[in-house]
């Protein structure tokens, strides 16, 4: 019997590490062509079902017209999911221009 919960245990956290985000790449003309990045956060609520303040990629690029747009959660974004329990979930918007 400690056999078998530790072994559901162990498929279990490892299950949960294995566990992977997403992260979404879009590309604007010919892409990103200097190299600048520009970073802002998004911030969703009750699992990301309600957004809260959400960032403007076409704003955060200043006006380029080659820019690539990824939306990512980062450690620190699933950090802070995990510690609210899923109430307070962000993800990062990066553009590179």
């Amino acid at each position: 019997m400690k056999k078998t919960i530790f072994s559901l245990s162990l498929v279990f956290g490892l299950s949960l590490l294995m566990s992977s985000c997403y992260t979404y790449t879009h590309t604007v003309g010919k892409g990103a062509q200097t190299g600048v990045e520009v970073k802002n956060p998004n911030h969703y609520f009750i699992f990301g079902l309600a957004p809260g303040k959400l960032s403007n990629p076409r704003e955060m690029a200043g006006g380029a017209e080659d820019y690539e747009v990824t939306i990512t959660h980062t450690f620190v974004d699933g950090l802070l999911n995990a510690l609210t329990f899923g109430i307070y979930t962000p993800t990062t918007t990066i553009v590179q221009k």
